[in-house]
């Protein structure tokens, strides 16, 4: 995955840069970005409870970790430390079609099965749901 969506179409560098490799990082602006479940799940085949929380990621060149904190409402530049953390997952991020805008997205859901996708340049990573 080395060089892959380093760049937007505007010219900005992306991962790697603007976004270094290996440090903490809120995919977001303001206020932190969160995530709810109404019922426990597993995410990459890891329990989490039922809960909203805030969502972080230290990104690599070939495997990123998410990171997901019980501080729901923490701002997106103070990482609540990993005290705080409710689950941790290393994904494998995968190549598609440029999107100049950073989005999360649910390309597949199927039942109690979901995929949620973080996708910006050329690079998307994917999260695995399963309701319990």
């Amino acid at each position: 995955m080395r060089g892959h969506g380093l760049r937007t179409s505007l010219g900005r560098a992306l991962f790697g840069a603007l976004v270094p490799y290996g440090r903490i990082w809120h995919p977001g602006a303001d206020q932190g970005t969160t995530f709810a479940a109404t019922r426990d799940i597993r995410v990459n085949d890891q329990a989490l409870p039922a809960g909203k929380y805030s969502l972080w990621t230290i990104p690599g060149a070939d495997s990123w970790t998410f990171v997901l904190s019980r501080d729901a409402e923490a701002f997106h530049t103070s990482y609540p430390g990993e005290a705080r953390d409710a689950l941790r997952v290393t994904v494998k991020p995968e190549q598609g079609a440029h999107m100049e805008s950073m989005a999360y997205y649910f390309p597949v859901v199927d039942g109690k099965d979901a995929t949620l996708r973080l996708h910006w340049g050329t690079v998307m990573v994917p999260l695995a749901i399963k309701v319990q």
